[in-house]
């Protein structure tokens, strides 16, 4: 793997998490009823910690002379995460955070191994600690799905 694979996996990672904000403060808004209220609390924490990542990718790619991409490079891909018709479908937006955690943990994992190749461990540390939270976050929505499975 080349430096370039190593920065263009961080811009990808960067602007998945930037999409995920968004996604996941939306689907925070307009959640309805009861049984919504939990998905939307984690929701709602979860934003900052993406927000987070995405700050840490961008100063990461900023210490290799790259910099994080803008709005006008991005192309949205979480089909799976956008807000459901209807605002009672918990399980929708359930399925799809737990599309884009599967998304996020396949881009780091990725990163993880491009950063050794290209003997970059500050980018290897930053993101097996970023695996972890999205791992995390994972575990949470699989928790979730499994309540809406057995009712």
């Amino acid at each position: 793997m080349t430096s370039q694979e190593v920065t263009d996996l961080l811009k990808k990672a960067y602007a998945d998490e930037i999409e995920t904000v968004m996604n996941y403060l939306t689907n925070s808004i307009i959640l309805d009823g009861v049984r919504a209220e939990e998905i939307k609390e984690s929701l709602q924490t979860d934003i900052q910690e993406e927000l987070n990542h995405a700050e840490l990718l961008g100063q990461r790619l900023k210490q290799l002379d790259e910099r994080p991409p803008g709005s006008a490079e991005f192309t949205a891909n979480q089909h799976s995460l956008q807000p459901p018709e209807d605002s009672t479908d918990v399980l929708s937006v359930i399925n799809g955070v737990l599309d884009a955690e599967e998304d996020a943990i396949s881009t780091y994992r990725a990163l993880i191994n491009a950063a050794e190749e290209a003997d970059d461990p500050v980018t290897e540390d930053l993101a097996v600690t970023v695996l972890a939270d999205e791992e995390a976050h994972r575990t949470e929505f699989r928790g979730f799905k499994k309540e809406y499975d057995n009712n």
